[in-house]
């Protein structure tokens, strides 16, 4: 059993600590189009130095060709065999409910439809094609008429396995309606409640690990309602990246299920060895030259020695409020603690 506080400390770099890493995509490689900064050149060391890359996503509408491509011309070498997606442990689930070769009724983009596929079954459009069970994944073309027809089909007693209920995802543009949005019109209109297969749930780790055959793997990600708490689920050590949707002042407070195992301001994180995290009594800890301790006033505040990596400081600031809080003591206040290393 993992201790609650989660940083732990790694004796040598994370890329050859651990055999694979299991990354997110959007808000960790890429954002929209372009890659994110350094992302390109420390997935090339860490492959290079010879951790396997896999790239898992909740993104049920693309298939993993179109992701892989999309990798390698952004200059980070994929094949369709190193994607995990969402859509292929929905199809998964779904064929371990209903007979070889049956119809499924698929409300979602080609990369669900693949997937379905690949696991020997039929997709199909319609109720009227007597399908045997419902899968539902994003896709920016499903409108009222496919939900509609799920709908039918979920009133019909069938089956209903979703890819995701991300209820958002992050677009070129700003944040949208998620897959998690569309899975809740049927849900209103049914009362019913689908099998969900994606991330943070344990049937995504399953078929990550079955296509990556990963014996020690490490989950990189941004967000802590989907890549972290998937890593607690599955009980496997995570990375948790400031280049998406988490920000500094989301952690302190996290519930243990959402608590990463590493923090790194980007995915050169993976070729560092974290700064040694040391808990000094008193509820103070220490971390990369950041000492942080409960002061007379009821605040975390640091020291005079300042480190070099502010995040290193959070990961000090962190082990402090995370420890208070499983040890049933009252948290001290943070905020002006977080302001101090300007995060």
């Amino acid at each position: 059993m993992r201790r609650e506080t989660r940083l732990v400390t790694a004796e040598q770099p994370l890329h050859l600590a651990y055999d694979t890493a299991l990354l997110d995509l959007d808000g960790v490689v890429y954002a929209g189009a372009a890659a994110i900064p350094h992302a390109v050149e420390a997935l090339d060391a860490a492959r290079s130095g010879g951790m396997h890359l896999a790239y898992v996503t909740n993104n049920a509408s693309r298939t993993p060709e179109t992701v892989a491509a999309h990798l390698t011309e952004l200059g980070v070498p994929a094949a369709p065999a190193d994607v995990i997606t969402s859509a292929q442990a929905a199809a998964r689930i779904v064929a371990e409910k209903v007979p070889p070769g049956s119809a499924v009724l698929v409300i979602g983009g080609e990369g669900l439809r693949e997937a379905v596929r690949e696991r020997g079954l039929v997709p199909v459009a319609s109720l009227d094609e007597n399908p045997a069970a419902v899968v539902q994944g994003y896709d920016p073309g499903i409108g009222w008429q496919q939900l509609a027809e799920a709908s039918y089909a979920v009133q019909r007693g069938l089956p209903w396995v979703a890819s995701n209920t991300d209820l958002t995802i992050p677009t070129a543009r700003g944040t949208a309606p998620g897959n998690g949005t569309l899975v809740a019109a049927v849900r209103t209109a049914t009362g019913a409640e689908p099998e969900v297969a994606g991330k943070p749930l344990p049937p995504m780790h399953r078929e990550t690990v079955i296509r990556t055959g990963a014996r020690r793997p490490l989950v990189v990600g941004d967000r802590l309602d989907t890549d972290i708490e998937g890593a607690f689920n599955g009980g496997v050590d995570s990375l948790l990246v400031f280049t998406g949707v988490t920000r500094p002042e989301q952690l302190p407070e996290a519930e243990p299920k959402d608590r990463p195992t590493y923090l790194a301001a980007d995915l050169r994180g993976l070729l560092a060895v974290p700064p040694a995290l040391e808990e000094l009594g008193g509820g103070a800890f220490r971390c990369g030259g950041w000492t942080v301790a409960p002061r007379e006033d009821g605040r975390l505040g640091f020291g005079e020695e300042r480190g070099t990596d502010p995040y290193a400081g959070l990961r000090a600031l962190c082990a402090a409020t995370w420890s208070a809080a499983d040890a049933g003591r009252p948290v001290p206040e943070w905020r002006k603690g977080l302001a101090e290393l300007g995060l």
